[in-house]
């Protein structure tokens, strides 16, 4: 069996994105409610989280609940809520250890009071860290993110700070709530589900997918030395000719 050994530990992606997905499938096969899975899927988490950070990922983003996922049902809205002030304040002392940095991106204002208050102090808590940096999207979407900037782009060209002749696309990378990060070189996927389910739009346009059969709660390191090692087998050409490639 293929491990750590053969991950090539120069070509590590700078920024990997995960959709965390098949939580509530893996509950219904054992008989439980959807909020078990989330419940198990803690463990999954933290593997990756460790996993990443041992092999010198910079950035991890986790979308962890979309805009969408408000219109679930309330009584499992309100449980991932709490699961999410539960385990930040659990697992913050681990961060803190690991010298990893939170952060998180998304309209963070609709989240309930509880939630933005264990946020902001495990964020500030751990803004020293520089091993790597955890972000987790939060009520986020793409769609929302576009749409943020455009809003923010169109009040900056109102009060004359932006000349629209001006515009780039780092000038509308810099508008997104991704502003200083690297662009994802690998999104993986749980579930099998081949989407991106409206995650990260803009960034994701030469970002490798990584899209595996296994329900996220039962993810684990060797998972994600897999989908590394995976990452390491991809030529990426950015348009160009592999016969380019070879010569730059």
């Amino acid at each position: 069996m293929t491990g750590k050994a053969e991950i090539d530990t120069q070509n590590i992606p700078s920024h990997v994105a995960v959709i965390m997905d098949g939580n509530g499938r893996w509950a219904k096969q054992r008989g439980g409610l959807r909020v078990f899975g989330h419940q198990s899927a803690i463990t999954a988490v933290r593997e990756t989280v460790e996993e990443a950070a041992e092999l010198g990922v910079r950035y991890l983003t986790l979308y962890a609940f979309s805009t969408e996922n408000w219109n679930r049902p309330a009584l499992e809205v309100m449980a991932l809520m709490q699961l999410l002030v539960h385990t930040i304040r659990q697992e913050t002392a681990t961060l803190l250890k690991n010298s990893i940095r939170l952060e998180a991106i998304g309209d963070i204002s609709t989240l309930p009071a509880n939630c933005r208050r264990e946020l902001a102090e495990a964020m500030e808590l751990t803004k020293a860290g520089n091993r790597m940096t955890l972000v987790l999207a939060l009520s986020y979407s793409g769609r929302w993110d576009l749409t943020q900037a455009a809003k923010r782009m169109a009040a900056d060209v109102a009060s004359g700070q932006l000349q629209p002749t001006n515009v780039t696309e780092a000038t509308v990378a810099s508008y997104l709530v991704t502003a200083g990060m690297p662009d994802p070189e690998l999104l993986i996927r749980t579930s099998g589900e081949q989407r991106i389910s409206n995650f990260l739009l803009w960034q994701l346009a030469y970002t490798e997918l990584y899209i595996t059969d296994l329900l996220w709660p039962d993810f684990r390191k060797q998972h994600f030395q897999e989908a590394i090692r995976a990452y390491q087998t991809r030529e990426r050409r950015f348009g160009k000719t592999s016969e380019q490639l070879a010569v730059s």
